[in-house]
Parts: structure tokens; sequence; C-alpha cells
């Protein structure tokens, strides 16, 4: 759940909203691929962080021998998550504020500063004073508030069920392209893979637990997934073919409220509340594994140096940045160019422990799980050369 958490953001929210009031159900088969897809990913990585009780970050450092390589990486790793997880930060606490903003239905709209400081003193209470179990839970009481706020929503607009099917057809409609990738894009998050490995070494005793740990993340990514989808339908049965203008979840927020009573506009708002808050609280902490894994510090010994005290300095960036008149525009294209350069990175460093049997032993790669991953790699790696070709202007 901290995944589902990690991964269902205000981003992903507007990508949703965006690809549904342009396109209808038309692309409803993108976020199926991005779902599975990353229930694959993050199956390689709960295999690799349980039978080697390391985290994903501590796993690729150790499989480089070549000192100046493994310095390479680590810088790579380290500035790719600073720069991309900084910048999703400002975009989930921004996220956070105008889920707040469209609960209060325009009076709260010139109390952004405030807003996101209350967001940052929250976030960060819960990373401070949250021991691991309890943090969780937290998570996972508002995961189901997220999910069930959007599923809420999504039964108020009353989509047509037979339309949403037909969106499992692969298509692009004209125009759809770049949407499509978003969609993908934003669900396939290079951190979360860090954060579940290291959450799920702490969390399952050993391999014995293998199946278990396997069906808490399908069933986790599962709901995640649907809650995407749900999400893009709602948007699609209450806005395609409307003259309005939506540029995120709010403005649909706006708009369903007159057609749908203003209790949808509430869910609705809740749920984009839920959705910052909680990858307001992930982002940082994955920064925080990733930093202590790459410089090999015990949780028990290191854990406020290292762990608390970089989680707190991403979040205290994302709420500066997050509080200034940044265009969102230019915080996505930081992101994007550092998910970019990440992504195929990290799927290849998966594809290389999944397949290391002196790691793995039994639970290494067979054929079918390498076919899988090596495509897997191919689309990761054409997703973040357009991700970065189009944040430096190269690709319309």
């Amino acid at each position: 759940m901290m995944v589902s958490a990690a991964f269902i953001g205000p981003g992903t929210v507007t990508a949703c909203t965006l690809a549904g009031a342009s396109f209808g159900f038309a692309l409803v088969w993108a976020l199926v691929f991005a779902t599975v897809t990353t229930i694959i990913l993050q199956s390689f990585a709960v295999r690799i962080a349980l039978v080697s009780k390391m985290g994903l970050a501590q796993a690729m450092m150790q499989s480089i021998s070549n000192p100046v390589l493994k310095s390479l990486i680590a810088l790579i790793l380290l500035t790719a998550l600073a720069l991309g997880n900084a910048a999703y930060e400002a975009g989930n606490i921004s996220g956070a504020v105008l889920g707040l903003q469209a609960i209060g239905d325009g009076s709260l709209d010139e109390a952004k500063t405030a807003l996101v400081f209350v967001i940052m003193l929250l976030a960060g209470s819960l990373i401070m004073l949250g021991n691991p179990k309890w943090l969780t839970k937290t998570l996972i009481g508002l995961v189901l508030f997220m999910s069930l706020s959007f599923i809420l929503t999504f039964i108020l607009t009353k989509p047509d069920m037979f339309a949403l099917l037909g969106g499992l057809q692969p298509q692009i409609p004209d125009g759809g392209l770049l949407t499509a990738i978003a969609l993908i894009g934003t669900t396939i998050v290079p951190y979360n893979l860090f954060l579940h490995a290291a959450t799920a070494k702490d969390h399952w005793k050993d391999e014995s637990q293998m199946v278990e740990a396997q069906t808490d993340n399908l069933i986790s990514i599962g709901i995640g997934g649907l809650v995407s989808i749900t999400i893009l339908a709602t948007a699609a049965g209450a806005m395609f073919g409307s003259d309005a203008e939506i540029s995120n979840a709010v403005d649909m927020a706006k708009q369903i409220s007159p057609i749908f009573g203003s209790f949808a506009a509430l869910a609705l708002g809740a749920g984009l509340f839920a959705a910052g808050l909680t990858s307001a609280i992930t982002a940082p902490l994955a920064t925080g594994y990733i930093l202590q894994e790459i410089l090999n510090k015990e949780p028990q010994d290191q854990r406020f140096n290292v762990f608390r005290l970089t989680a707190l300095a991403v979040l205290l960036v994302g709420g500066i940045v997050a509080s200034l008149n940044y265009s969102p525009v230019e915080i996505i294209l930081v992101a994007q160019v550092a998910n970019g350069l990440l992504l195929p990175i990290v799927t290849l460093f998966l594809l290389k422990l999944a397949n290391n049997k002196a790691l793995l032993g039994v639970h290494a790669n067979g054929t079918i799980a390498n076919i899988t991953g090596g495509i897997i790699l191919l689309v990761t790696t054409m997703l973040g050369a357009r991700l970065i070709l189009r944040a430096l202007g190269y690709w319309p």
C-alpha cells in the first residue's frame, strides 16, 4: 500500500484527468499496461529484497566491482533522485493544496502559502515522529480514504461501463500519443522500486514469505491501477465532449459540481488532497532509504542522521518550490528529465540482479520473466528518451 500511496500522486491524478477529458475512454489500455508493467518490475524488486535482505540501491552498488563505475552510478542515482524527487515533492505538496482548495470551493484560493506550510508540517511530523509500522498504517488509511473518494466520485458521475471496457482495446486517438506516454510515465516511477525493496526487506522475514509478499504486491498495485482508471473514467464520463477548459482535477471538480452535485466535487477534492499528502510522505522516504543504502549505513545507528534528515531536506526543498510562483510545467520538466534518465538504468539493473543465480538461487529469473523484462526495458528506454528529448525541447 505504501507503493500505491507513492505512485497515485497529483501527477497521476492530473494525467488521468486530462486523458479522460480529452480522449474519453480511448486510453484506458495505457493505464492497464502501465499497471501490469509496474506489478512486474515491483515483483523483481521484492524478490531481490527478500532473498538478498538488501535494498535495491545497496544491491545495485554491490553488483558493481569497478570503483569508478560504482561511483558514477551512485552519482547518477543521487543526482536524478534528488532533482526528481524534489520536483515530484513540489508537485505533491501543490496537489494536496489544490485538493484543499477544491474542498473549500474557492474560499482558500488566497491561502496557498499557509496551506503549503500546513502540508509540510503534517508530512514532516509523520516522517519524524512515526515509527515504520505506525507510519505504514497511516499511509494505508490515507490510501483507502483516497481510493474510496475517487471510486465514490466515479459512481456519482455514472460513466458508460461499455465504453470503459471498449477502452481496453489498444488505440491511439489523434493527438493522444503524448498523453498515453504520460499515463505510463506517471505510473512507472523509479523511486517506487527503491521504496518497495527497502520496506519489503524489513516487513517480510525471508524468502519463505515470497508468495505472501508477491500477493501483497499484486493486490496493492492492482488497487492503485484501479483507482487511476476510475479517475480517467470519471473525467471521460463527466467532461468528454465538453467545451470547458480542463487542466487539472480542480477544474474538473468545478465543472462536475453543477451537474452531479457539490458532494461529487467534495469527494474529488478529498481524493486529490489524500493523493498529494501520501506522495508528499513517500517521495522523501524513498530518497532517505536510497542515500542510506548507498552510504551503507545501518538503519538503527544512522536512521536519524541519514534517513530522516535526507527525507526532511527533500520535503523542505519541495515545499519551498511549491510556495514560489514557478510554473508547474517547469517543475514537471525537471522531474521528467530525472525520471527519463533513471528509469532505463534501474530497469537494466533490476534485470541483471534478477538473473543473478548466485544472489537469488532458485528465485532467479526464468525465460518468460526475462522476455517480459526485456520488453519492459525496451519500452522504458524509449519512454525515457522521449521524456528527456521533450523536456529539452527536441520533441513536440
